[in-house]
């Protein structure tokens, strides 16, 4: 056992993982292994495991769901810690929830539906952990997390807890002063409104089946690309003539053309590839260069 490993161990004893495959971690199954996977039973054990990563000078990954990642085929090297079971409080107070980083979106909005409070319905079919639908301000059919946050707490990478205003959090178009801090997100604060349970659950279920009907269900990472204000990227992707397009095992879904899918046994590389394929033919069509939104990490294949 490495000596990396030992105060690992000491840190959060029979929680740690050595070359862990990240794909077994993330919605599109591709991803080479992480050094070390930590699952932090607490807070006080996610203050340790920072300390150890800068006295060490190791690198330190929070991985939330997994949904909008993707992993190098070399993995990711340092620490990983994902944050789990410890983190997965939802505590309601009236219309307000306080809610742990490690919480499912879509669980989330279906326990706000059952309590009949308004607000997440969109969020019923978005996989991954409200921490990281924070962080990227997550949304769908004209709504987002932006417009339900209060606060979010945070941990500074000094180690220092602070509660921040939604006001000063810059949220904008798939992204918030968050990424730019680097903070990790421990919990949301979140105001919804009083409504009708049925009428809730209606709506949800009309937007979940909006998004089973036109989504793929191949392994993805979710929508790839950004849209732009007056078009949506999957239409530009299609106009493009990228449906189908594949490497490989990557594929642009022939369902949407924003989703790109993993057909077995598809590779970072081979990804990456099909990244670069559809910005190049969208650019060639219609002179826009299409931003991904999806987050890629990892040491460089």
């Amino acid at each position: 056992m490495t000596q990396l490993a030992v105060g690992l161990q000491e840190i959060a004893p029979g929680f740690i993982k050595t070359q862990e495959p990240m794909r077994k971690h993330t919605s599109l199954h591709i991803g080479g292994s992480a050094d070390y996977l930590v699952v932090p039973q607490g807070i006080d054990q996610l203050k340790a495991l920072l300390r150890f990563s800068q006295k060490e000078f190791v690198p330190l990954f929070i991985l939330g769901g997994g949904t909008n990642l993707l992993v190098s085929d070399k993995g990711i090297r340092g620490i990983v810690v994902k944050l789990d079971e410890s983190f997965k409080k939802i505590q309601f107070d009236g219309s307000r929830l306080n809610v742990g980083a490690g919480v499912s979106l879509p669980v989330l909005a279906f326990r706000a539906a059952r309590q009949g409070l308004s607000g997440l319905e969109f969020a019923g079919g978005i996989p991954g952990t409200i921490g990281g639908a924070v962080v990227i301000n997550a949304g769908a059919y004209g709504d987002c997390m932006a417009l339900v946050i209060r606060s979010v707490t945070v941990l500074t990478w000094e180690g220092e807890v602070l509660e921040i205003p939604a006001h000063q959090l810059n949220f904008s178009y798939r992204c918030s002063g968050l990424l730019k801090k680097n903070w990790i997100v421990l919990e949301s604060h979140l105001q919804l409104v009083p409504g009708n349970p049925i009428a809730i659950r209606k709506r949800m279920e009309s937007y979940l089946a909006q998004r089973r009907a036109k989504h793929p269900t191949e392994p993805s990472a979710g929508s790839v690309f950004k849209n732009l204000p007056e078009e949506p990227a999957g239409s530009l992707i299609e106009g493009a003539g990228c449906k189908g397009l594949r490497v490989g095992d990557v594929q642009v879904s022939l369902k949407h053309a924003n989703f790109i899918v993993n057909l077995g046994r598809a590779t970072f590389k081979d990804y990456l590839k099909v990244i670069l394929m559809v910005q190049k033919k969208v650019f060639e069509k219609y002179g826009v260069w299409l931003n991904p939104e999806i987050n890629m990490v990892g040491e460089e294949s």
